[in-house]
């Protein structure tokens, strides 16, 4: 009898001591169908726990189709989304290509996004210049964290790059679902864009928080550009340095605040807008976007 009090007592003892462990930290993140989602809901606020959660470093010197497709709005190939599935974004993509192989170029540690003169642009082919781009749309999308970009941009009269994301299923019907900018470079400029457009702001024509800011780069070099994406605010950073925050303002509803579902990411090379310009210099082409990495921390 003394025997079972004793190993009952032990037993309790065990008990209590697993029941007082702390519970180890759920895992913030959770990977579905390729879109990552934060699970830990006290971790999304908090970007000193952020951990990195994914990369594609560009060094297997093809496209990982897996989380990557070619931009390519005007061309249908059997293998590509049908026209009629785009996002059309009107005046953007006005020379991007597909198929065509010079365009998007590897080494072996970077992807080169590449603006060139068309030389079939005599036989049959009518656009003057061709140009590089990649997106994650339907293949890798995510809710909340850090993206960062590593890129160099070459200067040339008529050069847009861009870096942005966009809504990856347009959760909100009649309005614009949201755009991050979190990179446009312009012409021979020395500094970037970076906006935030929504309903708010390209419908309804509110400026007050305000849509965008400017932030200087150095263009003979690698830049770092990233989006910290908070559940109420966008806080977006150039090599590390903020640059300004966009936040969430109560009550405005989802005109101005679409940014609670899952956005993909868009790196491509424009030439040739209302905005940049013509391009006034041939001579400067070929041009380059070269990216080294795209990092996600959540």
């Amino acid at each position: 009898m003394k025997f079972l009090s004793i190993s009952l007592l032990y037993a309790i003892i065990i008990i209590l001591s697993f029941a007082s462990c702390d519970k180890p930290d759920l895992n913030p993140y959770i990977l579905v169908d390729n879109y990552i989602y934060i699970q830990n809901e006290d971790r999304r606020n908090d970007s000193t726990k952020w951990e990195l959660v994914w990369e594609e470093d560009f060094d297997k010197n093809t496209l990982d189709t897996n989380y990557w497709e070619r931009i390519g709005l005007f061309e249908t190939p059997k293998w590509q989304v049908p026209v009629e599935k785009w996002r059309d974004v009107k005046n953007c993509f006005r020379y991007i290509s597909a198929t065509d192989s010079r365009v998007v170029t590897f080494d072996d540690n970077n992807i080169h996004l590449n603006g060139i003169i068309n030389p079939d642009s005599l036989t049959g082919d009518p656009r003057p210049y061709l140009t590089g781009g990649i997106y994650s749309w339907g293949k890798f999308a995510f809710q909340y964290g850090r993206i960062e970009i590593r890129a160099k941009l070459d200067q040339a009269f008529g050069m847009w790059p861009a870096i942005w994301m966009l809504s990856e299923n347009e959760i909100y019907p009649d309005q614009h679902n949201g755009e991050m900018d979190i990179m446009e470079k312009l012409n021979h400029d020395d500094f970037a864009y970076q906006t935030t457009h929504n309903h708010y702001t390209i419908t309804l024509g509110q400026t007050e928080p305000k849509k965008f800011t400017t932030a200087k780069i150095d263009t003979t070099a690698y830049n770092i550009y990233s989006v910290s994406w908070y559940p109420d605010r966008l806080v977006y950073a150039i090599n590390g340095v903020d640059s300004y925050e966009y936040p969430k303002v109560q009550g405005a509803g989802t005109f101005q605040w679409p940014f609670d579902q899952p956005f993909y990411l868009l790196i491509d090379q424009q030439m040739e807008h209302e905005w940049p310009g013509m391009i006034t210099n041939p001579e400067e082409l070929p041009i380059s976007m070269t990216v080294d990495w795209v990092r996600l921390y959540q």
